[in-house]
């Protein structure tokens, strides 16, 4: 299953299956959750059998054929609606998706999991996988929605060999430092215990990518503007590729003055009701409830769209 998508960091989005079970703090609002059942009728939780699409592999190539005729690759993302490595996934499964990632050239394809610890002994299996994975054109990302997903993660992420890591940081729910070990400049070295039980040390850059989103639809949760500031001066700082893909449900409003006196003024010019939703952090912050297409994805006036070339 293939579709056109809204996903502002990529062309489009191929679903081999469907169906996962619940694991960060991340999930508590997931949205693929809420479309499963009127879409496909799926459930969602431990131990409810994944159900698989028919056709990914033909429409895969089909956006093969459409990049090669634009002239461009097209960046793909696997399993927007499950998790590639999710290990109630038959091996099978997944070894279909890597074989037709390798059967269509003109494509960069992004898997993104939540599950980084699977993908180390996964790799052993497959060698396919490992191949492309770590040399050829699957560039391989984590979820991380605050400081403990981080801390826990990201080393995870750069103990496999990866030809691009990056951070999917939606729905990012608070402040989150990336300096020092994560998010620098300098190379390191780490060990992988590779296919055949042979270890091999992998020289990594760190980070390639980080994007950056707040959360949208029901129960949308609120973004707080300077945790998207601090995380886009920190990859200026390590000339890392920054994207914000979206303020979510909440735009953050700035204090503002009329003839009235003293009054708050959304950020950008998003249209609201009368009496809109607020929230206020404990800083004196304020953010209003108006929904993902109003508020749109403006940071201080700036549309950030960085990428890995």
């Amino acid at each position: 299953m293939a579709e056109h998508t809204n996903i502002e960091w990529c062309d489009a989005t191929v679903n081999w299956w469907v169906g996962c079970t619940q694991i960060s703090p991340g999930c508590d609002a997931c949205y693929a959750k809420r479309i499963a059942a009127p879409f496909w009728g799926q459930k969602w939780g431990p131990g409810v059998p994944l159900q698989r699409f028919e056709g990914a592999l033909e429409t895969l190539k089909a956006l093969d054929r459409k990049a090669q005729r634009l002239g461009r690759k097209l960046v793909v993302f696997h399993n927007s609606v499950s998790d590639m490595f999710d290990k109630d996934a038959p091996d099978a499964w997944r070894m279909d998706a890597f074989e037709g990632m390798a059967q269509t050239p003109n494509l960069i394809h992004l898997v993104l999991t939540k599950r980084i610890g699977n993908v180390g002994p996964y790799l052993q299996r497959d060698s396919l996988a490992f191949d492309l994975i770590g040399e050829g054109c699957v560039w391989l990302g984590i979820t991380v929605c605050n400081q403990p997903e981080a801390d826990r993660d990201i080393t995870k992420l750069l103990a496999v060999p990866a030809a691009k890591r990056f951070l999917s940081m939606e729905p990012l729910l608070g402040p989150v430092d990336l300096t020092g070990e994560f998010l620098t400049s300098k190379f390191g070295f780490y060990p992988f215990r590779a296919l055949e039980g042979e270890y091999r040390t992998h020289l990594v850059d760190l980070l390639d990518w980080v994007i950056v989103g707040g959360e949208s639809g029901p129960g949308a949760r609120p973004l707080h503007p300077d945790w998207v500031r601090s995380l886009r001066d920190q990859c200026q700082a390590a000339r890392v590729p920054f994207m914000f893909k979206q303020w979510g449900g909440w735009l953050p409003a700035k204090e503002g003055r009329s003839i009235t006196g003293r009054v708050l003024v959304l950020e950008g010019a998003a249209p609201f009701s009368k009496n809109p939703k607020w929230h206020g952090f404990e800083d004196g912050q304020q953010v209003a409830r108006v929904g993902k297409k109003a508020a749109g994805r403006l940071l201080d006036g700036v549309e950030h769209n960085g990428r890995p070339e």
